[in-house]
């Protein structure tokens, strides 16, 4: 199924990607991105360095299809 996620929504397989790249397929402001961070619906993210964030790609595959799941419900 993460294929087929990769194919909708333009992100890479595996590695990392950063909030601008999760913005464009995930349509929500940054305040309610870092809010779902902190409250658990989003996946932490990992520093790559002082002013890097970014997220696992197999990390927003997941919440992707988690959200089209409860979408679906």
């Amino acid at each position: 199924m993460a294929t087929t996620t990769q194919q909708t929504t333009g992100l890479p397989q595996t590695g990392y990607v950063r909030l601008s790249q999760i913005l464009k397929v995930i349509p929500i402001g940054k305040s309610t991105w870092w809010n779902w961070v902190r409250s658990g619906k989003a996946p932490q993210p990992i520093k790559l360095g002082p002013r890097t964030t970014a997220w696992r790609t197999e990390s927003i595959h997941e919440l992707i299809d988690q959200l089209e799941k409860d979408q679906a419900a």
